[in-house]
């Protein structure tokens, strides 16, 4: 009886979507003239500086709750520098757009290096291998350097050990006490990551992640993982990717009780809209079902 009208499925639905419970990724490429079409993530662009701004505040008047910004520099060296650049491409796109959102929706910060190296890895080298400590010096750097610009919340993606305390203190140091963290605390050596590294142009020139990024068949990992970073600080933890993980979402919250994401990523983004450009689902209503 309860399922036989919409009215009737909404009053008593378990659980309610809205435009609030999600956060939408932007790409800003530096030394572009108009925004590029990202061809393996349908509808998706690398955008001018001016555009993300548009897109942004066309997001927020959804009742989105804010924007996850992803940096694209025209330079690339080993050691990832445009990251914490105070001109660079991406700060110069927070305090754009906090200037125009203000405190109408989060403007977040992705916190890695992929998309600043040359060589395409999440920290410094040495030889093929990330040097996790000294990668943790520039990570500081980065975060003071993204909140300084407007960023109103740190998300680092790097999966390097101690990297939400060593954040935490350099935060804290700078002044920026109530500046939360929201750590990618179990985030996986996926297949799915491959439509973002086009956006992002940071796929590694060698190798792989997987020394640093965990194994998709670890659960337990995952929960020692958020606990690590809860204990060093963080303010919310996150999972991703999401459909593939959805067991470890469940853990994580069940676990912990703490502010939870779940990162949809793009290569289920991707998947999604090839089926429904091939006319094999409805876009809306698989969608709303993913999320």
């Amino acid at each position: 009886r309860l399922r036989r009208s919409a009215a009737l499925r909404r009053a008593f639905s378990e659980v309610s979507l809205s435009p609030s419970n999600l956060i939408a990724p932007l790409f800003v490429k530096e030394g572009i003239a108009a925004p590029v079409p990202i061809a393996s993530m349908p509808h998706q662009l690398q955008h001018t500086l001016e555009s993300v701004v548009k897109e942004a505040r066309e997001i927020a008047s959804r009742g989105v709750a804010g924007v996850i910004v992803f940096g694209v520099p025209e330079r690339k060296d080993d050691v990832g520098s445009e990251a914490y650049n105070p001109d660079g491409v991406v700060q110069r796109a927070f305090r754009a757009l906090k200037d125009e959102l203000g405190d109408e929706a989060l403007v977040i910060a992705d916190l890695c290096l992929c998309e600043y190296t040359d060589h395409g890895h999440c920290g410094i080298l040495q030889g093929h291998d990330v040097d996790n400590d000294a990668t943790l010096e520039l990570y500081e750097r980065i975060a003071v350097s993204q909140v300084e610009a407007g960023a109103d919340l740190v998300a680092p993606s790097g999966m390097m050990d101690g990297q939400v305390g060593a954040i935490r203190e350099a935060l804290d140091a700078a002044g920026f006490h109530s500046t939360p963290i929201l750590a990618y605390a179990a985030k996986y050596a996926s297949g799915f990551y491959g439509p973002f590294r086009d956006a992002a142009e940071g796929a590694p020139r060698f190798g792989d992640r997987r020394s640093y990024q965990q194994d998709p068949s670890n659960v337990e990992e995952a929960l020692r993982e958020v606990a690590l970073d809860i204990d060093e600080g963080a303010d919310a933890v996150m999972v991703k990717p999401a459909l593939g993980y959805l067991d470890v979402i469940r853990a994580v919250k069940e676990t912990f009780g703490y502010p939870t994401a779940a990162y949809n990523v793009s290569g289920e983004y991707s998947m999604l809209l090839a089926a429904v450009e091939r006319g094999w689902l409805d876009e809306r209503q698989a969608v709303i079902e993913v999320l």
